[in-house]
């Protein structure tokens, strides 16, 4: 029996293929931004969870925002 198969060069494969390949920007920003929240909230956790600061789950979330929004800036700059 034999398989049936799309032949090289179809349309299909050609999205198929690229749909693997591409990546948006905006996720790459967020995967950068994981890793410097991630260091940065390591830095200050101590005094986030201390007392000092209200809401330090609100505080946590900030720091994400703000470290997408460096991750996206690295990405925009061409500095990453």
């Amino acid at each position: 029996m034999k398989l049936l198969s799309m032949p090289p060069g179809m349309p299909l494969q050609d999205v198929v293929v690229g749909a693997s390949v591409y990546f948006p920007p905006i996720f790459k920003a967020v995967f950068i931004g994981l890793f410097i929240w991630l260091i940065v909230h390591r830095l200050v956790r101590n005094w986030l969870y201390s007392g000092a600061v209200w809401h330090p789950t609100l505080m946590d979330l900030s720091l994400f925002v703000l470290s997408v929004c460096g991750g996206m800036f690295l990405l925009t700059t061409g500095l990453f």
